[in-house]
C-alpha cells in the first residue's frame, strides 16, 4: 500500500481507533475537533487520500460511511527523542508530506495513538534506555494525572526530551537515569507532556 503522510497518519490511526469502539463512523465536525481542523476541506483531502491509497472506503456527501479496509499494525516512529539534554521536537523535524517508518512488535497491545521514537543520547542507562533504542509511547490523555517517577516524552518549547517527570509546587523536574546528567526544572507552564513510556525495544529484545 502506498504510504501516507503524517497528516493523513493521524486522522487514520485515530479513525481505525474511533470506528473499533463505537462500531460504527464519526462525523466531519467530530474529525475536525480532533485534528484541531477549523474547516472541513483539510478532513475531506485527507479522507479522499486515504481512500485513493486503499486504506478506508468512504462516500463523499454521505454521513458515516468511511469503513476501514486494513487496519494497519504497528505504530508510527516520528523521529529521534533525547536522552542526554534536549533536542528539537519531532513535530518540527518532519515535513507535512514526509511518510513514516513504522514499528509492528506483533506482541504488543497498541492503541492507534501510540507513537514510537527512537532515542538518542545515553541519560536514561540506569532505566535500561540506551542510544538507539526504541522507546514505545502512549499519548497522555489528562497530563494532571501523570504520576511522580512516570518516565515521559516532555516537550519545552520545541525541544522533546525523555525523562524521569516530578511535579512539586509549580514546577516540573525532569530527572535522568545517568549520574553524568543534571536534573532540568522548569516552571510547570512551560513544559508539556506529549507521552508516556509504555514499552522499550532493543536489538536484543522487548523490556
Amino acid at each position: 500500500m502506498e504510504p501516507l503522510t503524517h497528516a493523513q497518519q493521524e486522522l487514520y490511526d485515530w479513525l481505525v481507533v474511533y470506528i473499533r469502539e463505537n462500531r460504527h463512523s464519526p462525523s466531519i465536525r467530530q474529525m475536525m475537533r480532533e485534528m484541531k481542523l477549523k474547516s472541513p476541506a483539510p478532513v475531506q483531502s485527507r479522507l479522499d487520500h486515504l481512500r485513493r491509497k486503499g486504506y478506508i472506503e468512504w462516500k463523499e456527501g454521505q454521513a458515516r460511511t468511511i469503513r476501514i479496509l486494513k487496519d494497519k499494525q504497528g505504530v508510527p516512529i516520528f523521529g529521534a527523542i533525547a536522552a542526554g539534554s534536549i533536542v528539537e521536537t519531532f513535530a518540527d523535524t518532519l515535513d507535512a508530506d514526509e511518510t513514516l517508518e513504522r514499528f509492528d512488535p506483533t506482541a504488543l497491545d497498541f492503541k492507534g495513538s501510540d507513537f514510537a521514537l527512537r532515542v538518542r543520547g545515553d541519560s536514561m542507562i540506569e532505566a535500561l534506555i540506551d542510544d538507539g533504542d526504541i522507546v514505545i509511547m502512549r499519548k497522555v490523555q489528562d497530563p494532571k494525572r501523570i504520576r511522580n517517577g512516570t518516565i515521559v516524552a516532555a516537550r519545552v518549547e520545541s525541544a522533546m526530551t525523555l525523562k524521569y517527570y516530578y511535579l512539586e509546587d509549580g514546577k516540573v523536574t525532569l530527572k535522568p537515569a545517568n549520574p553524568r546528567f543534571a536534573p532540568m526544572e522548569y516552571p510547570a507552564a512551560e513544559v508539556s507532556i506529549d507521552g508516556e513510556l509504555i514499552g522499550v525495544w532493543r536489538s536484543r529484545g522487548l523490556s
